[in-house]
């Protein structure tokens, strides 16, 4: 039994909520104890494609974050649960090639239906959509 790429991102999103929270979260422990390690010792490819590609290109992805908040916002005050859906979705929307940018914000949506509320989804696909403009200019 193999995991898809929904259930990856939706792993991806726990452990960097756990990382964020405690930089010392090791990510095969933490995946063995999400999974119940019924998939296996070694986490998936695309797990360690996707919170290393976040990691390493925060910087980058953050700054476009900040160019679609209200001036008044920071990163500071968005809910962590939002900030690691949209710098996911940000960061296969830049740096993944053989994703669509539309399934990229869906999936994001999804996230935020399942670990967020009502008003945090219109957020993260607000942020996206205008991420998603600004790539085809």
């Amino acid at each position: 039994m193999e995991l898809n790429r929904h259930q990856i991102r939706e792993i991806a999103f726990q452990t960097l909520f756990a990382l964020y929270t405690n930089d010392q979260t090791d990510w095969n422990d933490f995946f063995q104890a999400l999974t119940d390690g019924k998939y296996g010792e070694d986490y998936p490819e695309y797990l360690n494609t996707l919170i290393s590609g976040v990691l390493d290109h925060r910087q980058s992805i953050d700054d476009t974050i900040k160019k679609y908040l209200n001036k008044s916002w920071s990163l500071d005050r968005l809910a962590k649960t939002d900030l690691i859906i949209i710098e996911l979705a940000i960061y296969e929307m830049q740096y993944e090639d053989d994703v669509p940018e539309k399934v990229s914000i869906n999936e994001a949506i999804e996230l935020a239906k399942k670990f967020s509320d009502d008003r945090s989804r219109k957020f993260v696909n607000g942020i996206l959509s205008h991420t998603l403009e600004e790539s085809k200019k």
